[in-house]
């Protein structure tokens, strides 16, 4: 009884902590292209991994006034306007990157890697629209401000456009916000 206790405990928190539901960008801009990378890893111990990155794309472009969802590594392929098909897994300090297809076991819902990240932050550069040109003095490091794995701000202010990451839970759904205006 205790060991199926102990188990039911752990799968209620590994389930709880699944990906940190869905990411969603909202490019507001009329002017500019979201041009960036995501990032997810464990903030909840593990010295900040495992880390995923995406990978192909690269980056992921979000055009002037349109919303990019990406609900969990794999459901992201078929259901966002902008999916990433590889995915960058960092299990360890030191340890080379694995790449992985949206469909490794590992990403999926209940995978092992999906199950120990959440989003985390973004780093970007806002081209203008429909050009390869881009906006030199907005971009950066956005994220969810999670010491000691991140350290990027949750907002950024520039005469050219402003970005914020929050999140809003509601019940046991998560959502992650990357506002661009």
């Amino acid at each position: 009884m205790k060991k199926f206790l102990l188990l039911l405990g752990i799968c209620s928190v590994s389930s709880a902590y699944a990906q940190g539901g869905m990411l969603i960008i909202q490019n507001f801009t009329t002017n500019y292209d979201f041009h960036g990378n995501l990032y997810a890893n464990n903030n909840a111990g593990g010295g900040c991994y495992p880390i995923v990155t995406s990978k192909t794309p690269d980056p992921i472009v979000v055009p002037a006034g349109a919303t990019a969802k990406y609900e969990n590594y794999r459901d992201q392929y078929s259901s966002s306007g902008f999916p990433v098909s590889t995915w960058n897994v960092y299990l360890g300090a030191g340890s080379p990157v694995s790449p992985r297809p949206w469909n490794h076991p590992s990403l999926m819902p209940g995978g092992v890697i999906s199950n120990n990240t959440k989003w985390s932050m973004s780093k970007f550069q806002m081209y203008h629209a429909g050009t390869s040109v881009p906006e030199t003095y907005f971009n950066g490091d956005i994220g969810g401000n999670t010491l000691p794995c991140n350290t990027a701000p949750d907002v950024i202010n520039t005469a050219w456009g402003n970005a914020k990451w929050f999140t809003i839970t509601a019940g046991t759904d998560v959502y992650t916000y990357l506002v661009i205006q």
